[in-house]
């Protein structure tokens, strides 16, 4: 029986999400992995993760990569604490500066990459180490906290903003935490950009052959700015979400979160070439490499071979996508 072709990279992506859920069952940790909690705990961690990798899928689909997310998070966790512990700006005021921040970021690394063709990777790279330099730049070299020094040397404690609690907090009767219901919203939104308007369309086209979609008369140009512009505000509420779950804005935060984003997106089958994927693989991909490490985790791993493991299981996971597809 063939499986129609809507579905195929579906279920190649969903083998190893359940081959993973199979050895959580087995190692279970005590039935620890059979509790809500866990789950619980499970989807508010990815969730920071998740909303960068909804970002990545727009880049990547569009054949482009942007190394700059992580540093960008960085720099908005810097930012919404700076503006909300120590300036004492309202929420909408401080929220909006932020993404608009994150959107300028990106907006920056689109046009380098469809103006002035400089390639992605250096284009992203440099934006990474700047915004980087900036978050440090910013706050000192310090966590930006609810600790603040006086002009004497004494410190003083700030209020936490009440929003910054209400972010992290759990609804639907302590089922489900907040940043997981954002996280959600961020891959509706990036699902209906890709599958509902016309410039996701754009994005496929670009990604399977920017000439070809140039003679076609797609808007090439304002197609990457759209998606490197759409990453940043997603990095930039992701870095938001970050600094209401920590209560602070830390320049270091955010190293890594970049590959981890690439490596969802490319677990759940998306085509790191451009022009074939999708939300719906990314989620799975999302999930994917969530449990592992909730796996790794609740049977007492060493973060040594956690990383080691998941790099295996990953490299496993895309050359059994790649056989797949091409069987």
């Amino acid at each position: 029986m063939t499986l129609p072709r809507s579905l195929a990279p579906l279920l190649r992506a969903g083998l190893p999400l359940l081959l993973v859920l199979v050895l959580g069952a087995i190692f279970n940790a005590d039935g620890a992995f059979f509790r809500w909690n866990t789950h619980r705990a499970l989807l508010r961690e990815i969730s920071v993760h998740g909303i960068l990798a909804s970002g990545m899928t727009l880049v990547i689909i569009a054949g482009g990569i942007d190394l700059a997310v992580g540093s960008v998070l960085s720099l908005a966790a810097v930012g919404i604490a700076l503006l909300s512990l120590h300036l004492g700006w309202s929420a909408p005021l401080a929220i909006g500066s932020v993404v608009l921040l994150g959107l300028a970021s990106g907006v920056a690394s689109g046009t380098l990459i469809a103006v002035f063709r400089v390639p992605a990777f250096i284009s992203t790279l440099s934006l990474m180490v700047f915004a980087r330099g900036l978050a440090k730049y910013c706050s000192g070299g310090q966590k930006i906290s609810t600790y603040s020094q006086r002009a004497d040397g004494t410190f003083r404690t700030l209020a936490t903003p009440e929003w910054f609690s209400a972010l992290d907090a759990r609804i639907f009767g302590d089922q489900v935490s907040l940043v997981s219901v954002i996280f959600a919203l961020c891959a509706l939104a990036t699902w209906l950009v890709l599958s509902r308007l016309r410039i996701g369309r754009y994005l496929y086209a670009v990604g399977g052959n920017a000439e070809a979609a140039r003679l076609a008369g797609v808007p090439v140009r304002l197609s990457l700015m759209i998606a490197y512009g759409l990453a940043g505000v997603f990095s930039a509420i992701a870095g938001i979400c970050q600094a209401a779950q920590e209560t602070q804005g830390d320049p270091e935060t955010g190293f890594g979160y970049e590959l981890d984003a690439i490596a969802m997106v490319v677990l759940g089958g998306t085509s790191l070439s451009g022009g074939r994927g999708g939300m719906g693989l990314t989620l799975v991909g999302i999930l994917t490499l969530g449990y592992l490490q909730k796996v790794l985790s609740l049977n007492a791993f060493s973060t040594e071979a956690r990383l080691m493991l998941t790099g295996l299981i990953l490299l496993g996971a895309v050359l059994f996508q790649r056989r797949s597809r091409t069987g």
